[in-house]
């Protein structure tokens, strides 16, 4: 089980600090309504991922059961997915672009948990991910495959909330920090790509 628990919250990890819509949100909040804000949308975001954990966990749980070469070729396109999203962020501008997102007015919290919620729901691109990431970190095939489900969604929720949280609360040094340092987008689309493909070769072998 550690086997798999740790290169799954180290890959989340990386994955979550990479540059990418949501933590975008989440630091455009910060900087122009405050860290409330951020973290009430933070909050939205984390608990979206209630939503794509449990489809995966039902339907991937289902083809484990009727058949392993189903559960092998998901596998597979997977880490395929993960390779392509590697060569799309290879082929992407390395720039951050923060300046152009800032906008509006203060939102109530509840409509700002609302939209993260959504945003992170709605997203079938989440979902994708995450049924090519999860498969690939189950301890035991065989077992409760719900339940491990459950606990990889459940991790992942919780780094992403801390770190999301931690962007929130350190939005203004953040923003200042890149602005001073526009090469640092080369730095974190190199990182994405070691990450997508790192997964991607963990879940064939």
């Amino acid at each position: 089980m550690t086997a798999e628990l740790i290169p799954f919250l180290t890959a989340s990890i990386l994955l979550t600090l990479s540059p990418g819509p949501d933590i975008i949100y989440v630091l455009v909040q910060g900087m122009t309504n405050g860290k409330k804000h951020g973290i009430v949308t933070t909050l939205g975001l984390v608990s979206g991922i209630i939503i794509h954990t449990s489809l995966v966990a039902f339907g991937v749980s289902a083809v484990i059961k009727q058949s392993e070469a189903l559960f092998l070729l998901i596998k597979i396109l997977g880490a395929g997915y993960l390779f392509y999203l590697a060569w799309q962020v290879y082929r992407s501008d390395a720039s951050i672009k923060i300046g152009a997102e800032i906008s509006g007015s203060k939102k109530e919290m509840a409509s700002l948990f609302k939209r993260g919620f959504l945003m992170n729901v709605l997203n079938p691109k989440v979902a994708i991910f995450f049924l090519a990431f999860f498969p690939g970190f189950l301890w035991e095939p065989e077992g409760n495959t719900v339940v491990q489900f459950y606990i990889l969604g459940s991790l992942f929720m919780l780094q992403a909330f801390l770190i999301f949280s931690t962007v929130a609360i350190l939005a203004g040094k953040i923003s200042t920090y890149l602005n001073k340092h526009p090469y640092s987008g080369v730095i974190f689309k190199w990182l994405q790509v070691v990450v997508f493909v790192g997964i991607g070769i963990f879940i064939l072998v």
